[in-house]
């Protein structure tokens, strides 16, 4: 089974990134950016980018900057717990799809506030949400997948990285065209 990390480990894991993208550390990133004269997120995100600072390592240094969020300091599992803590019949479908994406390959599983992110070495290729009180929805990151079938459109599932989700119902509804489907999403964004 893939260990969630909490935001704190994704926290050291992004500032790693950050570091070996760029050959910089935080604190010296947190020097630059107090300099730029950024003042919103939309104006620091946009000098980051400009700088070739782009996804985690870009949300890190706008935490740094602007504060974390509260869930931020929580642990994993106090996070998990609470997206399935008023429906805890969905929450098999979660720990089943981990187990599944656990022989994947290398991967990291961050515990977010409203949902799991699965991380391949390179990005995120899926997201698993408690979507409703009777389904979970595994978000897939398949930018040429049509919505089609059991695919549906994602919608505002993982923002506009994830394209496509399956709907859940139990952990039995986890057949193999689902799990070929986290496969695709794996080996494609890996």
């Amino acid at each position: 089974m893939v260990q969630v990390q909490s935001w704190r480990e994704m926290v050291d894991w992004s500032a790693d990134l950050l570091w070996r993208t760029t050959g910089e550390g935080v604190p010296e990133w947190n020097r630059r950016v107090l300099e730029s004269g950024a003042a919103t997120e939309v104006e620091l995100r946009d000098w980051l980018r400009d700088r070739q600072v782009p996804g985690y390592a870009q949300m890190l240094l706008v935490m740094e900057r602007f504060g974390y969020p509260e869930f931020a300091t929580a642990s994993s599992d106090d996070l998990v717990d609470r997206q399935y803590a008023d429906r805890p019949e969905l929450r098999p479908i979660l720990d089943r799809l981990l187990a599944e994406a656990a022989l994947l390959g290398p991967l990291h599983v961050q515990a977010r506030k409203t949902y799991v992110a699965l991380v391949s070495p390179r990005r995120t290729f899926a997201v698993v949400r408690a979507s409703t009180r009777t389904r979970v929805d595994l978000g897939l990151r398949l930018a040429a997948q049509e919505p089609s079938g059991r695919l549906e459109g994602a919608g505002s599932l993982g923002g506009d990285t994830i394209t496509v989700r399956i709907a859940i119902s139990s952990a039995d509804d986890i057949d193999d065209e689902t799990l070929d489907w986290l496969r695709d999403a794996y080996l494609s964004n890996s």
